[in-house]
């Protein structure tokens, strides 16, 4: 019944392209005149469309009009002119919809019409690329379009100056990563100055590779961190202790004897785990070398920071590889971006697992982070008023797009037909059969002058196939994180005759490969050089181009651009990019992948029933089992995959979510009091909210006189809030006082008080102090809630044995502790306020230390003998001061809390004086 109605009436996807061809129609009826316009009159067509937006027109309005514009302006400045498949392409990204194109149909160029028309607004367009080389050549390349148009275009960067980034930002085109755009709003939300922030709101972006971005990137939050605790030497400790542990052969299965071994390693679920034996064999271990007190257990409370650093060890010598999922690069482990293989350089592994690889490689260890701010990709694409993107391969994922974004993908058409031929999978039983005829299958292609593309899914199996290469003398370039910079290069080769190119996941490159290689950079040398006539540039660009035409020729012939596959990768989508690069407008190209049972993919989802299947069939060494129904059952595999990881996506969305909403609450109070010149009367409120909290713990509402503990009032009061009242006196005097009046008087004195610190330094010296004392404790506490919410998170699950649901528990108490972080906000902000001391400068001086003593750092032999002024290595002058210290300050352990109650331990606090 389905497959009949979609006939009768076309799929949702024809109708939509139904409506898109229609203004399609009318922009091409435009041309004409559109096409006679001087240059002058096409760039002055954007101040109108703007004045028109101004007056109240629609952007839907303007479509025709806009896209015509543009795409005039594109065949003089580029001499390209947008196909009609680019221009449904565009609609549908007007439209707030993903446009899946194929590879080599032109999407950056594509993208130029939706842009320029959200541009008229002046609220800003967004363009979010995967890598930084992307932004800078989009923007330099698609800005002369834009500048041509009148059109200012800014790009952000990582490392980029403030003032930089804010003049990209109020561009109207915009040109960047996606980190760069979460990390610029986690960093506008930490800011302590309104003129320092960088984003205007988020209205309109663009994502290119959107499957990239917002799917296989949205695994892993964005995070600021800052240093907290030095624990770097027990990483060094504890890295010894993984390989005196034996790792069993398989995965210990109910009611059966446990395999001999002290641990197994769940590939599946990234997760190591220690068997019964192994937990015995780590206590003494970590007793022998002095980590753990003889006779006590890894599961006592005092030793939980410990059974943390031992999983976190096992797992970096376990589950992560040099070459696969991180490098080592001048004394530091850079993790490798698993979906396109570049470096991600200052990202880091959370929870210590980025220091325990760094251990385990011998390099430098730095020191564990503390979360500062913390957004999803999901959470921060999601705040902008329309959202859409493109890419070659959208629609597998269709569904998480609409579940998640509410984002409708739109498959458009191919400008000329797809002839490129996909071949069924080859299946060995091992790696060395797999590699042997892929050597034979590249051989063969480099003799016939063919063009072929490797892909691999590490850098590990690309340096493998190289050293293979090597060996038979055949000339090849590799493309992988090692080599990123020459990525542009290596790309635009990679289709001349009988080239091999060997490439870690070619997912999001951005590069097109032409077939006979590509010639523009060549031209472009050749139109920059200074010392040639314009004729002799002329002359020079048409050779490139007659030596380019027999070349590509040669390369259709031989059957176009050959794509070999090393092994499936998790998601049938970054198979589906790297079969994308052949085949591009119409080209020939063929694809096939080689897989073995040793894959990781076959041997952790479908080995043992293609094993099966082998065997049965009693295949000869070397041959390979070439079926529909084998790559079905890795297609199969694959969805599996994709389906555990969406569910590992969407439940860290639904917990982020609880940690977003929080999030605007607090960042929304946070931009409030950052824009505001006085925050007096809020200040004032939350006075008179503070201590009414606190005069109610001691004289309850409604309550008895004979309830009331008026003299343990009256001491807090002074003690705390440094609020002298003779409250007992009062009461003594005045019998018929009640709480209501008690209360009023305690508020006025309060606010009295508060006046006359005021009065004394002048509104406009303490306005400035008053704000940043309540931003510094906003910032402060939200640090402390996401640390909170991030251990309440680990164990949540747990709840489930109680019958109770995890999220709703979570919701529920993450809410409790919310409350609980604005009560601390607001106690620690007017107990400063109210207790801080003012002097006049002449008090100041009187009191200031010796000028010698000033920013100058004294190292001590010991510790105890430093504060009590007995150390050798110090000066009289010193010794007299440290004598002081020690009589004022009591002694204090170095991981104790410090006694002037800011929270922190002692060495963090005034520790540091010593």
């Amino acid at each position: 019944m389905v497959s009949l109605l979609k006939k009768l009436i076309g799929s949702r996807n024809d109708r939509l392209l139904k409506q898109y061809r229609a203004q399609v129609t009318r922009i091409n009826a435009l041309e004409p005149k559109v096409a006679a316009l001087s240059d002058e009159q096409l760039a002055a067509k954007t101040d109108e469309f703007r004045g028109r937006v101004q007056s109240g027109a629609s952007l839907d309005s303007l479509l025709p009009e806009a896209f015509a514009v543009v795409r005039e302006a594109s065949k003089r400045v580029f001499g390209m002119r947008h196909f009609d498949v680019q221009m449904l392409g565009a609609i549908a990204l007007h439209n707030g919809k993903i446009s899946e194109m194929r590879t080599g149909e032109g999407k950056t160029l594509m993208a130029t019409l939706a842009v320029y028309l959200n541009a008229l607004s002046g609220a800003g367009v967004h363009v979010v690329t995967v890598n930084d080389y992307l932004a800078r050549r989009d923007a330099q390349w698609m800005g002369r379009l834009y500048n041509f148009l009148g059109m200012t275009v800014g790009v952000v960067v990582p490392q980029q100056e403030n003032e930089e980034k804010r003049a990209a930002y109020m561009a109207d085109i915009t040109y960047g990563t996606n980190n760069e755009y979460g990390f610029d709003y986690l960093r506008d939300n930490m800011e302590f100055r309104a003129e320092d922030r960088r984003q205007r709101p988020l209205s309109y972006a663009i994502v290119d590779e959107v499957d990239s971005i917002l799917i296989d990137e949205a695994r892993t939050p964005l995070i600021i961190s800052g240093q907290a605790e030095d624990n770097t030497e027990l990483y060094v400790r504890m890295n010894v202790v993984p390989p005196m542990l034996t790792r069993m052969a398989a995965e210990p299965k109910a009611q059966e004897p446990e395999p001999e071994g002290d641990f197994w390693v769940d590939e599946k679920g990234q997760q190591v785990y220690l068997s019964e034996a192994g937990h015995e064999k780590s206590e003494g271990i970590l007793s022998r070398i002095g980590l753990l007190p003889e006779g006590e257990s890894l599961y006592d409370a005092r030793n939980i920071t410990l059974m943390h650093h031992l999983m976190v060890a096992l797992r970096a010598h376990n589950l992560f590889f040099l070459d696969q999922q991180y490098v080592v690069q001048e004394d530091e482990v850079v993790i490798v971006d698993e979906f396109t293989g570049r470096l991600m350089v200052g990202r880091r592994w959370s929870d210590g697992l980025h220091q325990a690889v760094e251990a385990k490689e011998g390099v430098k260890i730095q020191n564990e982070n503390q979360t500062l701010a913390s957004i999803t990709f999901q959470n921060y694409f999601r705040m902008y008023d329309k959202l859409s993107g493109m890419t070659g391969t959208a629609d597998t994922e269709a569904y998480e797009f609409q579940e998640i974004y509410s984002l409708e993908t739109v498959i458009i058409p191919t400008n000329r037909p797809m002839v490129r031929e996909d071949q069924n999978d080859q299946v060995f039983k091992t790696d060395k059969e797999k590699y042997q005829a892929i050597l034979a299958d590249i051989k063969d292609c480099h003799e016939r002058n063919q063009p072929v593309l490797v892909g691999t899914t590490s850098i590990e199996n690309s340096e493998l196939l190289s050293g293979l290469l090597k060996q038979d003398k055949m000339p090849h370039e590799v493309l992988n994180a090692k080599q990123h910079a020459r990525e542009a290069e290596i790309v635009a080769e990679a289709g001349k005759p009988g080239h091999i190119t060997i490439a870690t996941n070619m997912a999001g490159r951005g590069t097109d490969i032409v077939l006979g290689g590509s010639i523009e950079k060549q031209i472009d040398l050749v139109r920059a050089d200074p010392n040639l006539s314009e004729s002799d540039k002329e002359a020079r660009v048409e050779t490139i181009k007659s030596e380019w035409a027999p070349a590509s020729e040669r390369v259709k012939k031989a059957g176009g651009l050959r794509i070999i596959g090393t092994e499936r990768h998790e998601s049938r989508r970054i198979d589906n990019q790297l079969r994308g690069r052949a085949g591009r407008q119409g080209d020939p190209g063929s694809s096939r992948f080689y897989l073995s049972l040793d894959d990781s993919l076959m041997r952790i989802f479908a080995g043992d029933r293609v094993r099966s299947i082998m065997e049965r069939l009693r295949l000869p060494e070397g041959e390979p089992i070439e079926a529909r129904m084998v790559s079905r059952s890795i297609e199969s595999a694959q969805r599996k995959v994709e389906a555990r990881n969406f569910d590992i996506r969407k439940q860290l969305l639904e917990y982020d979510d609880v940690a977003n909403d929080q999030r605007k609450v607090l960042y929304a109070q946070r931009n409030e009091v950052l824009e505001s010149a006085d925050v007096s009367e809020t200040i004032l409120n939350l006075l008179d909210a503070e201590i009414t909290k606190q005069f109610q713990i001691y004289i309850p509402e409604e309550s008895m006189e004979e309830q009331w503990d008026v003299p343990a009032l009256q001491v807090v009061l002074e003690a705390e809030w440094q609020i002298e009242m003779p409250l007992v006196e009062m009461l003594e005097k005045e019998t018929t006082l009640s709480n209501e009046d008690l209360l009023e008087r305690v508020l006025a004195e309060a606010r009295r008080l508060y006046g006359a610190k005021v009065e004394l330094v002048g509104r406009e010296n303490w306005a400035p102090f008053e704000r940043s004392m309540l931003l510094q404790a906003i910032d402060t506490h939200w640090r402390g809630h996401l640390s909170s919410l991030d251990h309440l998170r680990q164990g949540i699950h747990l709840r489930g044995y109680a019958q109770k649901d995890p999220k709703q528990e979570y919701k529920r108490e993450a809410f409790e502790l919310f409350s609980a972080m604005l009560d601390r906000i607001r106690n620690e902000t007017i107990k400063v306020l109210m207790t801080v001391k003012i002097q006049s400068a002449e008090q100041v001086e009187a009191e200031a230390a010796p000028a010698h003593l000033e920013n100058v750092t004294y190292h001590h032999s010991d510790y105890d003998a430093a504060l009590s002024g007995e150390d050798p290595g110090i000066d009289n002058a010193v010794s007299q001061f440290n004598a002081t210290v020690a009589n004022v300050v009591p002694k204090v352990g170095r991981n104790d809390p410090c006694p002037c109650g800011s929270g922190k331990k002692y060495k963090h606090c005034h520790g540091k004086l010593a």
